[in-house]
């Protein structure tokens, strides 16, 4: 029998299978990627357990759990853990602390599926904890470089291109502008930190030590950044992206309509998808109602309707150029020439994409590398 595993990094460098014995609101609170819920109890059952817990004490607790927990609903589940088991050998299983759920279910796997599977010690909160103080040794140990530029520079398809990227909007799921919002869903504040975390801890792995980012806000979205990894970046070095006015407008076009429309077809169907890429588009206009201020927003609306309209009937996308345009001049390219000149101090290059790239590539090869 595997023993019982306390290496959490290798967990995560592998990709270790793990199943979740927690209860479905525990697990949509915040998990790890690719790992699967497959609970002792439900909501429900974990709910009457926690009161009886309150009022009666442990004992009467666990008795109650294995009366909820038996017959056919305990042959259903233990089907579903010993499907899991012989599908992953090599994977693990938990719960919160590591405690009393898993154990239950590792020995009802032993007793009565003849299968020994072992577990994760801690359970899922030392594994959060692991990798919470991976991204914060992460920041007090590496390096970092910041890449900025106005609106539709290109600056998501310059960190594409890199191997040392942390990829602050992939991770969000989502571009991080008013407009940023993507066809499915963000993930929940604690997978967003894990994900980033995970892809911090891979990197070092392979000997990186300088970490290239999007220079964003506090919130991607709904998402927050680490407040440790925030922090350090209102002092990190700043690499300056520049384009032209008709391309940053070109790119826009592509990213934010053609593609995101796209986007919705592709998960809602075709009628639903270009309805609901319509509603969206219209409300990320509204929601800096306030910062563009009554005439231009009514202005530049009028303008999103009518290029919506347009799409809608024929394919065409050509007039939503009007208020990228108008978005741009008006609102984004002052609000960014400022921030670079609260920033100019923090520049230590500036340049077109390939330029940027080809910086960065050379400014990674100096930096120290781990064993």
């Amino acid at each position: 029998m595997r023993p019982d595993c306390t290496d959490f990094r290798q967990l995560f460098l592998d990709d270790a299978p793990m199943m979740d014995m927690r209860a479905p609101i525990e697990f949509a609170k915040g998990a790890f990627p690719g790992v699967v819920n497959l609970p002792l109890m439900t909501d429900q059952e974990r709910q009457k357990v926690g009161t009886c817990y309150k009022q009666q004490g442990q004992a009467a607790a666990i008795t109650l759990g294995h009366q909820l927990v038996s017959g056919a609903t305990k042959r259903e589940r233990l089907h579903a853990w010993a499907s899991f088991a012989k599908a992953n050998p090599n994977g693990y299983l938990y719960c919160f602390r590591g405690g009393l759920r898993s154990l239950i279910v590792q020995q009802w796997l032993r007793d009565e599926a003849g299968i020994d599977y072992p577990r994760i010690k801690g359970g899922y909160k030392a594994l959060r904890t692991f990798l919470l103080e991976t991204t914060q040794q992460a920041v007090e140990q590496c390096d970092f470089v910041l890449v900025g530029g106005l609106t539709g520079t290109g600056k998501t398809d310059v960190l594409h291109q890199l191997n040392n990227v942390l990829d602050l909007e992939g991770h969000a799921n989502h571009r991080g502008s008013s407009f940023g919002k993507r066809a499915t869903a963000q993930p929940a504040q604690i997978d967003f930190e894990n994900k980033l975390a995970i892809d911090v801890l891979k990197k070092r792995a392979r000997g990186i030590e300088q970490f290239v980012l999007e220079d964003e806000g506090r919130i991607v979205g709904s998402c927050s950044v680490p407040l440790e990894l925030y922090q350090g970046m209102q002092q990190y070095p700043l690499v300056w992206l520049e384009d032209s006015f008709e391309n940053r407008v070109e790119r826009i076009l592509r990213d934010y309509v053609i593609n995101l429309c796209a986007e919705f077809v592709d998960v809602h169907g075709e009628e639903d998808g270009r309805r609901l890429f319509a509603e969206r588009m219209l409300q990320s206009m509204n929601n800096i109602h306030k910062r563009l201020g009554g005439e231009r927003f009514q202005r530049l609306s009028e303008i999103l309707g009518q290029a919506l309209d347009e799409q809608q009937r024929s394919g065409a996308v050509d007039l939503h150029r009007g208020w990228i345009e108008g978005l741009l001049k008006e609102y984004y390219d002052p609000m960014y020439a400022y921030q670079r000149q609260a920033k100019a101090e923090r520049i230590e290059f500036a340049g077109d994409g390939v330029e940027v790239r080809e910086y960065l590539k050379a400014r990674a090869l100096r930096a120290p590398r781990s064993n």
